[in-house]
């Protein structure tokens, strides 16, 4: 296994955005399950992330495939009391750190309960008053 892919098992759950932004590209991709939008770079990706470890509880990956740059994480966790299942989709660029990552997940209740509950963070978090440029 890819030791990004590794230490990502390690950290993802946690929530620690600090961890995470060691393991992104600078120019990372993160698009998530809620909406049909993109988020570039680094910080913007490493404090949504942040947010989505502090929002998902009981998180844990079931299977992991893949190999040299391109991987599929399935997870399973909980969003307040809803259960969900999602795959990661992951790939590494040259140097090893994280280019593109995409989620998608289901039920689509859980992924509403998600929306929401990061909208209630990221309205409080005031650097995403400048991250919004991050976002198209």
């Amino acid at each position: 296994m890819h030791p990004t892919i590794t230490r990502l098992q390690e950290i993802i759950a946690k929530g620690d955005e600090t961890l995470i932004a060691g393991i992104l590209a600078e120019d990372v991709r993160f698009q998530p399950p809620t909406y049909y939008k993109t988020w570039t770079g680094r910080a913007p990706v490493a404090a949504v992330l942040g947010h989505v470890g502090q929002v998902f509880t009981e998180f844990r990956y079931r299977r992991i495939l893949g190999d040299d740059k391109d991987w599929a994480l399935e997870f399973q966790c909980k969003v307040g009391d809803l259960d969900a299942v999602g795959v990661d989709l992951i790939t590494l660029n040259d140097d090893g750190l994280i280019q593109d990552f995409e989620v998608v997940m289901r039920p689509y209740k859980t992924v509403g309960a998600l929306r929401d509950a990061m909208n209630a963070r990221v309205m409080t978090d005031e650097r995403f008053l400048h991250f919004r440029e991050a976002l198209s």
